[in-house]
């Protein structure tokens, strides 16, 4: 599949007069200006590791006597693109995302893993299956929720990923549904994640994200992630030039962003992303907290 020319970014010379301050007063979370428009911001990238050994992340505590990882950081400043005003103009097709405005939910609370399974699961479903071209089979396999606050379990990451390679999304597919698995690979298979604010307007610790038009293969690197009891992959995302960034100002909780990790049918069709410090946020303003629903989608 041809993969398609990246959406132009916004010139720098244009972007220069937003990197002061864009505060949307209109709109408030808490009484917190929303940050919007382009900006420029420390984004995280991946470094391998100093020894050259196989790059690792444990999923969990490491066993005795190892890190968590064992990959470094590169930091860049990027200037990241607001989808605001122009979110018709991406899609799964050509940039690996996909943005959603009005989406109601019977889900409120998302505190209980059982009643978010049973409420909020099937809403995502039928997203997938109204808004993914060719779908006709989702399961949900698993989902994250992070706040920005000392005791949460999980907090927004601030370095550069994708939650999947190809690799990982067939042993996905053979571990979610071994007995069909052999059946299922034969045809086209997706790593897609639903990813929603559950305080928004999302003021401080947005999500960026790269078109996927702007990312080559060279790019990407595998990282074992390793869990008690198997192996996944991950990958981390050196930084280049020409890789272009956006993200989605303000984001209220009646949107949802689709992100692919991966697509058996245009292996470059898979998203970076990740959280990042917006300098414009208010001092004070609230911390996010989201929600991810991963699934596996077929057709």
């Amino acid at each position: 599949m041809t993969t398609a020319a990246p959406i132009q970014p916004t010139p720098a010379h244009q972007l220069q007069p937003f990197l002061s301050s864009i505060l949307d007063d209109a709109t408030k979370n808490q009484g917190s200006p929303v940050p919007r428009g382009p900006v420029r911001s420390n984004l995280i990238f991946y470094a391998p590791p100093a020894d050259g050994a196989t790059p690792f992340n444990y999923v969990s505590d490491p066993p005795a006597g190892q890190p968590k990882n064992n990959f470094g950081s590169n930091v860049q400043q990027i200037n990241i693109n607001d989808v605001r005003g122009r979110e018709s103009q991406f899609t799964l097709a050509n940039n690996a995302f996909q943005v959603l405005s009005g989406i109601e939910s019977e889900e409120k609370d998302f505190t209980d893993d059982e009643h978010i399974k049973r409420v909020y699961y099937p809403e995502v479903e039928k997203l997938l299956l109204d808004h993914v071209p060719g779908a006709n089979r989702v399961l949900l396999f698993d989902h994250t929720i992070r706040r920005s606050n000392p005791n949460a379990s999980r907090g927004p990451v601030q370095r550069v990923h994708i939650d999947q390679t190809p690799k990982s999304a067939e042993a996905r597919v053979r571990h979610h549904l071994p007995d069909e698995a052999e059946q299922l690979l034969k045809g086209r298979y997706r790593i897609i994640n639903v990813w929603r604010p559950l305080n928004g307007p999302v003021v401080a610790s947005p999500l960026a994200i790269a078109d996927s038009a702007s990312v080559r293969d060279e790019d990407l690197v595998g990282v074992e992630h390793r869990y008690p009891d198997r192996t996944g992959e991950t990958a981390g995302v050196k930084h280049r030039d020409g890789q272009v960034w956006y993200y989605w100002s303000g984001m209220k909780n009646d949107e949802r962003l689709f992100l692919q990790c991966s697509d058996s049918e245009n292996f470059s069709g898979r998203v970076p992303h990740t959280a990042f410090v917006d300098p414009r946020t208010p001092e004070g303003a609230p911390g996010r907290e989201s929600i991810e629903v991963r699934a596996l989608v077929f057709g």
